[in-house]
C-alpha cells in the first residue's frame, strides 16, 4: 500500500522525443518540507522532469504518485500513453502547482485577476473569497499596490513574484519551480529568490530546477544533478556542492572565467 504522507512519489521515469531519449529511469522521493533543487547542463532533462510531475509531459513509462495515489495510465489507439482519467489528473495538479521560466501570466488580466482565476474556476471558490485571499497573498510578495496592473505594465521580477502567489492560490501540497529566476535580469532575481527563501522556511515542499548555485545551497536540503536523462550524482547539497564524486559534477561546478 502507498504511503499517503510522501507528497510526491516517482519511480523509474522515461521519456523520449521524436525516438530521442531525454530521460532516462529517474526516480525522486519529496518528504514534506523537503525543498530538492534539480541541477545540470541545458538539455540535461531538468525542466522535462518537472514538467512530467504534473503530466504537462506525459511520460512513455514509470509511475507518478501523489501522497499515496498512483495516476493511471492506457496505451491508446495510436500507441500513446495517456491518462485513464483525466478528472484525476485535474485534482492532482490541483495539489502541483507549477512556476514558470517566462512567468505565464494572462496578459489580459490583471494581476489580483490571474491569482483568483484558478480558485474561481478549478475550486469554485466565491469570487470575494477569492479576491480576499489573492490580496492578502500579492501583500505577502510585496505586490499588493500592483494588483490591478496588466502583466505588461511589471517588471519581471514582479511577474514572476506574481506568479508565485497564483501559485500559492491553489495551496499546493508540492510547488514546482522551472527555473523561476533564469529570464530576469541580475537585479531581478534577488526579489524572487527572497520569496522562495521565505516559502522553504514554512516548511514548503518545493522541487526547484535552478542555476542558482547559492540558493541550491542555502536553501534546499537534497540536490540531484542530471546529466544526459540520468541522475549522475544527488544528497546533501554541502556534501554535492562541496565535495562532488563525479568528474561531471566537478565539470558543472567549475569556476568559468
Amino acid at each position: 500500500m502507498a504511503d499517503t504522507s510522501i507528497p510526491l512519489e516517482i519511480n523509474h521515469l522515461h521519456k523520449s522525443f521524436n525516438g530521442n531519449p531525454v530521460l532516462n529511469g529517474l526516480s525522486l522521493k519529496a518528504q514534506k518540507g523537503d525543498v530538492i533543487t534539480l541541477i545540470g547542463a541545458s538539455g540535461s532533462g531538468k525542466s522535462t522532469f518537472l514538467r512530467c510531475m504534473n503530466l504537462l509531459e506525459m511520460p512513455d513509462q514509470g509511475e507518478l504518485i501523489v501522497h499515496g495515489e498512483a495516476i493511471g495510465f492506457k496505451v491508446d489507439r495510436k500507441g500513446q500513453r495517456q491518462p485513464e482519467d483525466w478528472k484525476q489528473v485535474e485534482r492532482i495538479r490541483a495539489r502541483l502547482s507549477m512556476v514558470f521560466q517566462n512567468f505565464n501570466l494572462w496578459p489580459h488580466m490583471t494581476l489580483i485577476e490571474n491569482v483568483m482565476a484558478a480558485p474561481v474556476h478549478v475550486l469554485k471558490m466565491p469570487k470575494a473569497q477569492a479576491r480576499e485571499k489573492g490580496m492578502a497573498l500579492l501583500k505577502r510578495v510585496g505586490l499588493s499596490e500592483r494588483a490591478s496592473y496588466f502583466p505588461t505594465q511589471m517588471s519581471g521580477g514582479q511577474q514572476q513574484r506574481g506568479a508565485i502567489a497564483r501559485a500559492l492560490a491553489m495551496d499546493p501540497e508540492v510547488m514546482l519551480f522551472d527555473e523561476p529566476t533564469s529570464a530576469l535580469d541580475p537585479e531581478l532575481v534577488g526579489d524572487v529568490l527572497h520569496v522562495m527563501h521565505e516559502l522553504a522556511d514554512e516548511g514548503r515542499t518545493m522541487i526547484v530546477v535552478t542555476h542558482e548555485m547559492d540558493f541550491a545551497r542555502d536553501v534546499s536540503n537534497h540536490v540531484m544533478f542530471l546529466h544526459q536523462g540520468l541522475i549522475e550524482e544527488q544528497g546533501a547539497p554541502g556534501d554535492i556542492l562541496t565535495s562532488p564524486r563525479s568528474e561531471r559534477l566537478q565539470q558543472f561546478l567549475a569556476p568559468r572565467y
